[in-house]
């Protein structure tokens, strides 16, 4: 399939929903940032993953921004270890979005930590999920008119990687509908994997084990085959939880 021209096609075939819809996209966004990051020591002996600067600019930073820009004006960040750089940054930081914070004495899990904070998005048709160590410049408000056009219980971003056997490796139909979603397949049946960029709807919640800690990819997204949708992402996209993809961002990110 010619991914770039049904794409296209669904984005514009998006915008023609009511304005009321196609514009309300000013929701909430769970930004999850509560793993130790290990795979970043030793810059994360002292720091969270998501206070590590990209050119001088910390994740965190950049993720406001991105949000910012998105229309998304609450944010809710879970913590677990070295919180208080975050807390000093946030009362630094000049950003619009108002922030809330999840302290996880315990790590609860990436879909643990949504259930814990389910009443926080109790009114909200759609909420984003987005993973902290994600660097990308991708247009979110494509992807929520993308998303709003159908009747899913979320939306996954996709995007295309060399190793899936380390990701959420995605597959999907020529309608965008994820037909088998697997987490780190020892035989990957696609490289297109899962971006840690998601928006969803209260019927994620209600898919996920009554367990913890309970993992999004491998406990809960599994079990939304064919009740989700694909995004593809063409836009620079890398996951920063490693000391080499780190590395390598200093010199490849482009900015917003």
């Amino acid at each position: 399939m010619d991914l770039c021209t049904d794409l296209c096609r669904a984005i514009l075939k998006s915008r023609t929903l009511s304005g009321e819809i196609a514009q309300n996209n000013s929701v909430k966004a769970f930004l999850l940032a509560a793993g130790h990051g290990t795979r970043l020591r030793p810059l994360t002996d002292t720091i969270p993953k998501c206070m590590v600067p990209i050119r001088g600019v910390t994740m965190l930073d950049i993720w406001l921004g991105i949000c910012e820009r998105a229309g998304i004006d609450e944010v809710l960040i879970n913590l677990h270890a070295h919180s208080e750089p975050v807390r000093d940054a946030l009362r630094r930081s000049k950003s619009q979005v108002r922030v809330q914070l999840s302290e996880e004495p315990v790590l609860l899990g990436s879909a643990g930590t949504l259930v814990r904070n389910r009443d926080w998005v109790a009114d909200e048709p759609h909420f984003w999920v987005l993973y902290a160590d994600v660097l990308t410049n991708t247009n979110l408000q494509e992807m929520f008119r993308f998303h709003v056009q159908g009747d899913s219980a979320a939306t996954i971003g996709s995007y295309r990687v060399k190793n899936p056997s380390q990701c959420g490796v995605v597959t999907f139909d020529p309608d965008f509908v994820v037909r088998e979603f697997v987490e780190k397949p020892t035989y990957p049946q696609s490289d297109w994997a899962f971006s840690g960029l998601m928006i969803a709807t209260p019927m994620l919640m209600d898919s996920i084990p009554p367990r913890l800690p309970v993992d999004l990819g491998f406990d809960v997204l599994p079990r939304l085959v064919g009740r989700m949708r694909a995004y593809p992402i063409s836009d620079y996209l890398t996951d920063v939880g490693t000391l080499e993809n780190y590395e390598a961002a200093q010199k490849t990110w482009p900015g917003l």
